[in-house]
């Protein structure tokens, strides 16, 4: 195949240093110059590639044809630059849904209708700028957006209105995307969505019904707004699984980049070493066309600059045929974790079907490999609460004021505030001897690994991404994680690319809601309790 993955070329010791910096400045509250990662033979750079290539289109599939909600980004893009499809028609398809279904779902805080048709009659008039013009996108409310309410759905930001946009949403726009409006989430990013006070708002569009049903992390407006058809592609953050657990719960492509990737420059922030931006897709091609308009330098925040050039991550989802089979781009060693597919669960089975699946595709090596020594110890709940200080120390103000507006989760964050200086240090030093192990003993015999737990790579700022893989009895979605190496979402991409050429579990959409459920509503809403809130914030 052409070219390498990144990951090849990647110096891991130099990406440890650099980890070491980027802890060393979140303690000292200082803003650093990190070291700069180049690859072999290439320096750092800045180039960012283009969304007006050949591979970011793909022709509509028939049934797609019908339903302009339906269409993928790629086919969506197809069609515009074809002329069959405008984007005012788009858009105005996306609202119908949000208007006939939302009141169910409740996937957003703020709708743009007004605004959203009028950048779309101004995408008609503009030339266009590659695969996401005139596509209309869900945004989490913890991005800036200019003259925008944008809450993080907390009492701290409940008036709050940026004068900018993040760095992120200033991208996708300048790559022609329409903004559909805000969407719910866990307050300040902590839990699954709910008001301030811990009422359930978002929903899980395979059982909307039933509340009961984990719609995933913080990010679950976004994630309910695309698998519900009212947004053709959205962003979302991730600190704790909040990107890649509701891509899971719904049957979504998540991408969680490298950290420093995509800029998170005008995000409200959780914890600063583990924040990342990144994509919720229908899939692989539409996370790397939307991680190719978000990622690069920013010089707003240190945590992206000095990194290796983006690679070609359109061409990298792009399946590869070789005699009309599907084959990887690039030859990859998976690797499988004791006890990843053992039993008979549901869960066990799907995971046992989707292992033969992806070693049935030519270039795939499955390998089994063992956990790094105390990897329990170094991922586990004493390790992974010394973020805590890290979220609450730009938050003292607030919590020395009033308790009262960070609502439902406010003992996680006083749990913070009262955690002493050298637990934080040790977790430090522990997250970067972690970091070692998985990059020098697990990585030595793969080149991917399979995830059970997010979070350890959250911890390390590696990067992830969530894909179906099959269904429940009851007809919920079942998904799985596949970690890389530094900078590595190219193979990342390849690998599920491939995977979902050869299956159809991410072209399968939920049910619309049912007459009784919109009559319903959001009658009798749950709200969560101090156990799940303790649980769900750890």
């Amino acid at each position: 195949m052409t070219g390498e993955p990144l990951d090849r070329s990647i110096d891991r010791r130099a990406f440890l240093t650099r980890a070491a910096v980027l802890a060393t400045a979140s303690a000292a509250g200082a803003t650093v110059a990190l070291p700069a990662i180049a690859t072999a033979g290439t320096p750092a750079g800045k180039r960012e590639p283009a969304l007006d290539r050949p591979n970011a289109y793909t022709k509509p599939r028939p049934e797609a044809l019908a339903d302009p909600t339906e269409l993928t980004i790629a086919e969506a893009a197809w069609l515009i630059r074809a002329g069959k499809l405008t984007p005012q028609r788009l858009v105005e398809a996306m609202l119908a849904r949000i208007s006939t279904y939302d009141g169910v779902y409740q996937a957003f805080n703020v709708v743009l209708a007004d605004a959203a048709i009028a950048a779309a009659r101004d995408a008609a008039r503009r030339p266009r700028r590659g695969a996401l013009h005139g596509i209309p996108l869900a945004i989490k409310d913890n991005y800036y957006t200019e003259g925008v309410r944008t809450t993080a759905n907390s009492f701290l930001f409940e008036n709050f209105v940026p004068p900018y946009d993040a760095t992120a949403v200033a991208r996708l726009k300048a790559g022609g995307a329409i903004l559909l409006g805000k969407t719910q989430m866990g307050p300040l990013a902590t839990t699954r969505a709910t008001t301030p006070a811990g009422v359930v708002t978002t929903v899980n569009a395979w059982a909307p019904a039933n509340r009961n049903v984990d719609p995933g992390g913080s990010s679950t407006g976004t994630a309910t707004a695309v698998a519900g058809r009212m947004a053709t592609s959205g962003i979302g953050t991730q600190t704790g699984g909040s990107i890649t657990s509701p891509s899971n719960a719904q049957n979504l492509t998540g991408l969680k980049p490298t950290m420093g990737r995509v800029s998170a420059a005008g995000i409200i922030p959780l914890t600063y070493t583990r924040d990342h931006p990144g994509p919720l897709a229908r899939d692989a091609k539409d996370a790397a066309i939307m991680l190719t308009a978000m990622a690069g330098e920013d010089p707003a925040d240190p945590r992206s600059q000095g990194l290796p050039e983006v690679p070609d991550l359109i061409d990298a989802a792009t399946p590869v045929y070789r005699r009309n089979r599907v084959r990887l781009r690039w030859d990859t060693r998976v690797g499988v974790l004791p006890g990843f597919a053992d039993g008979t669960s549901a869960t066990a089975l799907a995971r046992q079907v989707y292992l033969t699946q992806l070693a049935a595709i030519p270039g795939v090596t499955l390998v089994d490999v063992a956990l790094p020594e105390g990897w329990s110890q170094l991922t586990g709940g004493t390790f992974n609460n010394v973020r805590l200080p890290e979220r609450s120390e730009p938050f003292m103000p607030y919590l020395r004021s009033d308790l009262r507006g960070f609502g439902v989760s406010v003992t996680s964050w006083l749990q913070g505030a009262l955690m002493g200086g050298n637990e934080f240090i040790t977790g430090q030093r522990a997250r970067l001897l972690l970091m070692e192990r998985v990059l020098h003993e697990l990585f030595d015999g793969c080149d991917v690994v399979v995830q059970t737990d997010p979070v350890p790579f959250d911890i390390l700022g590696l990067p992830e991404i969530a894909f179906p893989i099959g269904f429940t009895a009851a007809g919920v979605p079942m998904g799985t994680i596949l970690g890389g190496l530094p900078y590595g979402e190219d193979r990342l991409l390849s690998v599920v690319a491939a995977y979902q050429a050869t299956t159809d579990w991410h072209l399968r959409r939920p049910a619309d809601p049912s007459p009784a459920a919109l009559r319903t509503r959001a009658a009798d809403a749950p709200r969560l309790t101090a156990e799940q809130v303790a649980e769900l914030t750890q």
